[in-house]
């Protein structure tokens, strides 16, 4: 049973033109097949969805329609076949509603003038304080850099390119088709220069016309204070250049950090670990911290707990992107957790002082001597 032409579109029979596009735009958009891939039950909607429309947009076969129902305009279209009279297909529906720009991420126009090049990635490890506080350092890849013979035109001395005669130098070819929504333009390569716009009749025979060459480079880049293993930096201009002029990709370096003996990063603090004796946990002690500012002197309170974390605020890494400019806090905090240690072996005057110390605090310990020491005496008295 043939479907009505209104309610394929979500539209009332008294519509206007105005929404009946705008319905229509949005159906295109969900239907399309660059929208859904292999996906054939969507397609034959989006061919049914554009057939209504071919038939509502336009007064005359709308009123046939209102008339007679589908029969009244079964031999007045294209009866659910291309319904853009051959001008590029699905795609040249997005030249008139669109400006020519896919909803779907890609585009229906072609560039251009000289092609832009290639982005390019390269990884890179850096030292952990250059990460916290920021460097310059050099990264060396390999890319396209425009021919030096030729200075990247692609013509060999004492020529130049000539302006392609069939698109005037644009690399675009239009033509004008009729379609149900009026005349459309199609744009395509210029198949004669492929797209240059220009044409070389003696090419370089460094780069053999391609205005660009391979070689090994080196940029020095700068790394933000605060930067962290798997940030990614983009920078700009940097890849390898287009053929005969083209502008240049962007570099993208890919960041690894070396760890560091000492410090371990949690976000924007840095956490290290500071080893204290039973006696100094007790008693308290004044240590040397030394941190990526410099020396600190760290109080450890009497009776500390193993893993109590003292906070020096501000010490940390800076928070990438704030910088000076921020009102707010611009660095994490350093955190330095107390690690008690037991120690594995004990003289017989240490052991005797504990003994002593657990006897004054009513605590039951173990008061056998497993050492070796012990063990030989007991064998032979």
């Amino acid at each position: 049973m043939a479907q009505d032409f209104y309610q394929l579109l979500g539209v009332s029979r008294g519509a206007s033109q105005d929404e009946l596009k705008k319905a229509y735009r949005k159906l295109a958009r969900e239907l399309h097949p660059d929208a859904n891939p292999n996906n054939a039950e969507a397609e034959e909607k989006f061919k049914e969805v554009s057939r209504a429309y071919e038939v509502l947009s336009d007064e005359d076969t709308r009123a046939r329609y209102d008339q007679f129902g589908e029969a009244g305009v079964s031999g007045g279209g294209r009866g659910g076949g291309d319904p853009f009279g051959g001008a590029g297909g699905f795609g040249s529906i997005f030249d008139a509603f669109f400006g020519g720009d896919s909803p779907f991420g890609g585009s229906t126009r072609q560039q251009s003038g000289p092609q832009r090049g290639p982005d390019l990635e390269t990884q890179i490890e850096i030292d952990f304080v250059d990460a916290v506080f920021g460097c310059r350092t050099s990264v060396s890849i390999r890319s396209a850099v425009s021919c030096e013979d030729c200075d990247g035109s692609g013509a060999a001395a004492g020529t130049k390119a000539t302006t392609c005669a069939d698109c005037g130098g644009s690399g675009q070819v239009r033509r004008m088709r009729q379609s149900i929504l009026g005349q459309m333009v199609t744009t395509t390569p210029c198949s004669r220069c492929r797209g240059n716009g220009q044409i070389i009749a003696s090419p370089c025979q460094k780069c053999r016309g391609e205005g660009r060459v391979t070689k090994d480079q080196s940029h020095e880049i700068d790394i933000p204070a605060g930067i962290a293993t798997g940030q990614t930096m983009r920078v700009t201009s940097r890849g390898g250049v287009g053929p005969r002029g083209g502008a240049a990709g962007d570099l993208y370096v890919h960041i690894g950090v070396a760890p560091h003996e000492m410090y371990q990063r949690e976000e924007n603090d840095l956490v290290t670990s500071v080893q204290v004796s039973i006696a100094q946990a007790a008693l308290g002690v004044d240590l040397v911290l030394a941190t990526l500012d410099g020396d600190e002197t760290l109080s450890v309170a009497p009776g500390v707990q193993h893993g109590h974390e003292y906070v020096l605020k501000g010490r940390g890494v800076p928070i990438l992107n704030q910088g000076g400019r921020s009102r707010g806090r611009t660095r994490g905090d350093l955190r330095a957790r107390i690690e008690v240690v037991v120690p594995k072996k004990l003289s017989s005057k240490e052991r005797d002082l504990l003994l002593q110390l657990a006897k004054e605090r009513g605590e039951a310990v173990s008061t056998s001597d497993s050492s070796l020491k012990s063990k030989i005496k007991s064998a032979f008295s």
